[in-house]
């Protein structure tokens, strides 16, 4: 049966509903859910607000009430089928007396599919698919946690038209308007951590908080996201704003390094060094924020760093403030990574391109590249 018009809409709406709650679900998916009553007319609606709250197909029913009876529920991800905080999605749908589910896209998890079986197997219509690449963008984050054991990486830089990211004499701040600085805030407050390196903590002494971003109504909390540097040679001072209160981090540095003093500070986490080149092993580093229910990552750090994430085929997303300046020396916003050859590139499918005050903001996901042009692990 193909998705009719009526059922087109509920699931853009539903797709919409999905991206209210970004950054608020961690280390749940975001999820929205339209109910048609039997004659196609909307229902209810609902969205998953936050980890531990009532899912969207839930909030959605309950809104629907009787009307629900003989309808269709539209959804952005396949309903759970498992217990966990909650109970399973699929009984409450069963329970709802509906006659169809159209969802967009199923759940990889191990943990909560085979609730679209389950439905079938019941007797209801079920339909997956519709708008799969919109609701797949809005829930990109943890789609890519759950299908690579791995978090989402954002790799966010600012630089001017001619790529620097600093002058020839080193001064970078600010490359960028107001209006881009604080729309960085509006990343952070979407991510679970955000990483730089300890070249920059020491450049720059950065925060790295969220601040001047004000939550929506329905959102519990101000985010407070794990900080962490990477800091191979454990060079980040005790006195450094990374180390204060405001949020809690996380210092990554190799295993033989020397870092008594910072834990006594903070947490430390010793990781392997990079097997080439220097630096640390990023993919360990990644593992242990998994292990930490981390599912998306803002990077933040200097161009090396971006470079190792990038050579490791570890960036999945680049949001990139570009300033109306030319500068024609100074850092690049980007060192190696990896790229020998043009046939090597990285190539990147553009999202959006948008002004910020005087500045361009650019978003962009990163394509495979050929596994023979990585570095070897």
């Amino acid at each position: 049966m193909t998705a009719s018009s009526a059922e087109e809409t509920a699931m853009r709406d539903a797709i919409a509903l999905a991206a209210c709650a970004l950054g608020e679900t961690s280390p749940n998916p975001v999820v929205g859910c339209v109910v048609l009553d039997a004659d196609g007319v909307q229902a209810g609606e609902g969205f998953h607000a936050y980890a531990g709250g009532p899912h969207a197909e839930v909030v959605a029913l309950r809104e629907a009430g009787d009307r629900a009876r003989g309808g269709t529920l539209l959804v952005t991800l396949e309903p759970c089928d498992h217990q966990g905080r909650t109970g399973p999605c699929s009984q409450a749908i069963l329970g709802a007396g509906l006659r169809r589910v159209v969802y967009a896209v199923g759940d990889p998890s191990d943990k909560a599919q085979g609730g679209g079986r389950r439905l079938a197997e019941a007797g209801l219509s079920v339909e997956v698919g519709l708008l799969a690449a919109e609701a797949e963008r809005v829930n990109a984050e943890w789609l890519t946690h759950a299908r690579l054991h791995r978090p989402h990486v954002t790799w966010k830089f600012a630089a001017t038209l001619d790529g620097r990211s600093a002058a020839a004499d080193g001064t970078s701040q600010w490359i960028t308007g107001a209006a881009a600085r604080a729309d960085v805030h509006r990343l952070r407050a979407r991510a679970d951590a955000i990483i730089a390196g300890s070249g920059t903590v020491l450049a720059d002494d950065p925060r790295l908080t969220v601040r001047g971003f004000e939550p929506h109504d329905h959102l519990r909390t101000h985010r407070r996201p794990l900080r962490v540097v990477a800091d191979t040679r454990s060079r980040t001072p005790l006195g450094s704003r990374v180390l204060d209160d405001e949020a809690p981090t996380l210092v990554a540095v190799a295993e033989d390094a020397d870092a008594a003093a910072l834990e006594s500070t903070t947490a430390v986490v010793r990781l392997p060094r990079a097997r080439r080149g220097p630096g640390l092993e990023l993919s360990a580093l990644l593992a242990e924020l998994t292990e930490r229910e981390i599912v998306s990552v803002l990077l933040e750090g200097g161009p090396s760093l971006a470079g190792g994430f990038l050579a490791e085929g570890l960036v999945d997303r680049v949001v990139a403030y570009l300033a109306p300046t030319l500068l024609g020396a100074g850092a690049a916003a980007l060192a190696d990574a990896g790229v020998a050859t043009l046939a090597q590139a990285y190539h990147l499918d553009i999202d959006e391109v948008t002004t910020i005050g005087p500045d361009l903001r650019i978003t962009a996901t990163v394509r495979d590249r050929p596994a023979s042009s990585r570095r070897e692990n």
